[in-house]
């Protein structure tokens, strides 16, 4: 259960010398996420704290969510707000095209959406456009960089798709967001920041 005494030590615990944003008000933030879910990012947050060298913004990716409704979540700590939007998953995630994550996976080729924590790294401009990458710090992530698992943007992620299909269409593996969006996420989720990706079965 996640309490503000619970999430007041954690913060204490971090190194006393970091200059970053604490991420007291990570739960209160993001009300509209699993609270569990938000429990695992912010294990994430401390676990990973050498790495993620800017705590002022994170993202949630909830795909315990179908891909029909905004399920990545960047949450600005330091101001108290969510915004919600759509991202699509992998096809390896979801091979009969449900419009629902089934797994994950971090295989090489597999053409899916890896579970875990990740750093967000430089932005780019390629195939999609405005990109950003992506590094995998945990075990079931760990051949992110290999596979190119990165945040872009795609024409099956737009809000029309939905409209369209009642779901959006499958990236690779990457986090691609719609073509308006794209923008918003570069700019709020910049370098050295975290994005965690998980679900809660049941």
């Amino acid at each position: 259960m996640l309490t503000r005494r619970t999430l007041v030590a954690a913060a204490l615990a971090l190194p006393a010398a970091s200059a970053f944003a604490r991420p007291l008000g990570l739960a209160a933030a993001a009300p509209m996420i699993d609270p569990r879910l938000v429990g695992r990012a912010l294990a994430a947050l401390f676990h990973h704290h050498r790495s993620i060298w800017s705590r002022d913004m994170i993202a949630i990716a909830d795909f315990g969510l179908p891909s029909s409704v905004p399920r990545l979540f960047l949450v600005d700590i330091l101001r108290g707000t969510t915004t919600a939007l759509l991202v699509a998953h992998g096809k390896g995630s979801d091979p009969d095209h449900s419009g629902m994550l089934q797994s994950f996976s971090d295989i090489v080729g597999s053409a899916a959406t890896s579970e875990g924590a990740y750093l967000t790294g430089d932005a780019y401009g390629g195939a999609h456009g405005p990109s950003r990458r992506l590094i995998g710090l945990d075990p079931g992530n760990a051949h992110a960089e290999e596979r190119a698992i990165v945040i872009h943007s795609a024409w099956y992620a737009n809000p029309d798709m939905v409209a369209k299909q009642g779901k959006l269409g499958r990236s690779d593996g990457c986090f691609a967001v719609g073509e308006a969006d794209i923008a918003t996420v570069l700019a709020r989720l910049g370098k050295g920041r975290l994005l965690y990706a998980g679900r809660i079965d049941g």
